[in-house]
């Protein structure tokens, strides 16, 4: 199970904005497990922060910005890419202006500081978003269609019909090898002609041949030329994987962008995190679960984890008319065994007690339950959605204190003992 990260050490680099031209210094922080990816503008009085989100998104023009009130941040597709690249969930980013150093209009810059600070993992699951159905978003020839796949794939086409680059095709599975080899290195890229205009609108104002790739009628204007002959749809990738990591969790999907830009990546990236709020941001699912728990089926009775933090985790048992136990308990008026709703809610606990990393490997056996109460009868098409609170965890021994729910209403608690002890 792939589990969540944050840099090792507190590390710093300074470099001029793409836009802006202006000077400003990134220091990157560990942060804890949940924490998620904030922005820190440490130049503005009670130094506001921004947590990363796509519905943040306040301009798409010539790269991605995310704001708050009057605070911005601008130019996040780079740092964002490589964090995503580099499988950092948590982390704190103080800045002291508006945009993000350009750098060598790559990502490398920051594969190199987050090398630099170091990676270290942390004791919790890292939360992937899984697309379970294909859907796509399509306006003038531009296309983004997301289809499911148990790995992050990104296939890109790009036309420039009236440019030397013409047509450029791309296709990456996306993990942190293939980033750092074939991705982070491309740079940004743009065409001569668009350089006074974008100027007059007061972008690109720190642009250059050392922190981009230039293309005028005859080709690459780089004395050094290109650093892969499809570097431009590279780059094209680098900025999608960044702008989807406003999502501030990896997804696992393939997909497919013909001709699109950051516009289309943002709109993408907002409507998979309303899919997240709509799913009610499922942490683990079963596949997960199995890779923890030792149960399987008819034993197993936890189906899905809703969320799992520090000391608390929410798990969900969809009970259906086929369970084998309502064949011999009540027959004729099916109603789930006490015993069985308590297993339910211990496995849940379990859940979170096992994927503690230094408890990885063992099992948890009942040690004791108190304070066990049944309010409500559970049947089938209920869903028993159970919080578990840890109370005290020990190196051998765990307590915990666990409530279902079925629609909002109180079905069973109780405290739960465990004894953890090597297979």
């Amino acid at each position: 199970m792939q589990m969540q990260r944050s840099v090792k050490d507190k590390v710093s680099y300074e470099g001029i904005g793409l836009h802006t031209g202006k000077k400003v210094t990134v220091t990157l922080k560990p942060a804890p497990v949940n924490y998620g990816i904030v922005f820190v503008r440490v130049d503005l009085p009670s130094s506001p922060s921004i947590k990363v989100k796509a519905s943040k998104v306040v301009s798409n023009e010539r790269g991605t910005s995310i704001g708050e009130g009057r605070v911005r941040i601008t130019t996040v597709e780079h740092i964002l890419a490589a964090l995503s690249g580099l499988r950092i969930n948590n982390v704190i980013i103080k800045m002291d202006g508006e945009e993000f150093p350009a750098g060598d209009g790559s990502a490398l810059p920051w594969v190199r500081l987050i090398q630099r600070a170091g990676i270290v993992e942390q004791p919790a699951p890292c939360r992937f978003l899984k697309i379970e159905k294909p859907f796509w978003i399509e306006e003038n020839g531009k296309r983004l269609i997301i289809l499911p796949d148990e790995e992050f794939k990104i296939t890109y086409t790009v036309d420039f019909p009236e440019s030397p680059l013409k047509s450029q095709f791309a296709e990456f599975v996306i993990n942190e090898e293939n980033f750092i080899r074939e991705i982070a290195p491309s740079r940004t890229f743009g065409f001569m002609k668009e350089v006074e205009k974008l100027k007059k609108k007061g972008l690109v104002q720190g642009g250059s041949l050392d922190n981009a790739v230039v293309i005028d009628d005859k080709g690459v204007v780089n004395e050094k030329g290109l650093r892969f002959p499809n570097e431009p749809v590279r780059h094209k990738i680098l900025d999608l994987i960044g702008d989807l990591y406003l999502l501030g969790r990896p997804i696992k999907a393939h997909v497919i962008a013909v001709k699109a830009g950051h516009l289309f990546h943002v709109r993408l990236a907002q409507k998979l995190e309303k899919l997240m709020e709509d799913d009610r941001g499922v942490c683990l699912d079963i596949r997960d679960i199995e890779k923890i728990l030792p149960h399987r089926y008819p034993f197993l009775l936890v189906d899905k984890i809703l969320s799992l933090g520090e000391g608390e985790i929410v798990g969900v048992k969809n009970v259906t008319v086929n369970e084998p136990f309502f064949s011999g308990h009540f027959p004729g008026h099916p109603v789930v065994p006490a015993a069985l709703i308590v297993e339910a809610m211990a496995q849940v606990a379990g859940v979170y007690l096992l994927n503690k990393s230094e408890n990885q490997g063992k099992l948890a056996y009942f040690a004791g339950i108190d304070k066990a109460r049944f309010r409500r009868p559970v049947v089938p098409g209920d869903q028993l959605i159970t919080k578990v609170k840890i109370l005290i965890l020990k190196k051998k021994t765990g307590k915990v204190e666990a409530v279902g729910t079925v629609n909002g209403k109180v079905v069973a608690e109780a405290n739960f003992l465990f004894s953890l002890v090597e297979r």
